[in-house]
């Protein structure tokens, strides 16, 4: 047998270096997990970001409660002057009397709103948005029959959205005032709706496919035959409303 030789301190140097090279890599192996979860947060304890709310004398508002409030500013800023245009241009008593409603219910719901985004410390806005100016230009170019169909189909459609709208906000607002005016904006909807569907100018049909889908531009007039109009009486806005 060839002897064997003799181990050197270098051979014992190399195989303790292999053994802490390898015993390093497991520990780094080991560590770099906890490392690279360190920094993410616990999903126990991770929680979506919650909406502003501050106190008030009059209970909690939150951002929803205060997008409310500025939709109900915004709703009276293009809706009062589509209904001066329905008193000026609707060839219908119908029409005329839609008008009428949208005149009175939007001024008296334009100084509540105000009023309570005073007592809140909630900035409002002084015009109508893009979109809503859109449709009173689209309004204000129209004329004739045309005017009548655009006027009720743009209108019943916005009232439309806002109608759950309020019930919603209504339901779930921890605000005595934005309750109120959650209350107003609910009646004050809902005898604009009645009153654009007397005209007899609704598509129904075309209305349920534009509200189930998101909001868009000027809906287009539906032929309905002027013969079915049903004139609307306008009933006298309660103060304070």
């Amino acid at each position: 047998m060839r002897p064997r030789p003799p181990v050197t301190g270098r051979g014992i140097v190399s195989g303790t270096g292999l053994i802490v090279t390898a015993l390093a890599a497991t520990a780094v192996a080991l560590l770099v997990p906890l490392w690279s979860y360190a920094d993410r947060p616990d999903p126990a304890n991770a929680t979506a970001p919650s909406t502003r709310t501050v106190t008030t004398p009059y209970g909690p508002l939150s951002d929803a409660d205060r997008d409310f409030v500025t939709k109900v500013r915004l709703a009276g800023l293009w809706e009062l002057p589509a209904g001066e245009l329905a008193l000026r241009k609707g060839t219908t008593p119908a029409v005329r009397a839609a008008g009428r409603h949208l005149v009175d219910g939007h001024t008296a719901l334009d100084a509540h709103v105000r009023t309570v985004a005073a007592q809140l410390g909630t900035p409002l806005p002084n015009e109508p948005d893009e979109r809503q100016k859109r449709w009173l230009a689209t309004l204000e170019t129209a004329e004739g029959q045309d005017f009548d169909r655009r006027f009720a189909a743009v209108l019943r459609l916005a009232h439309g959205r806002v109608y759950p709208l309020a019930a919603e906000v209504r339901a779930g607002t921890r605000n005595t005032l934005v309750r109120d005016l959650a209350d107003a904006t609910g009646a004050t909807v809902l005898d604009h709706i009645k009153a654009l569907e007397a005209t007899g100018y609704v598509d129904f049909a075309a209305l349920a496919r534009d509200l189930a889908v998101s909001p868009t531009p000027v809906p287009a007039p539906p032929e309905v035959d002027p013969s079915a109009a049903v004139p609307v009486t306008p009933t006298p806005v309660p103060s304070g409303s």
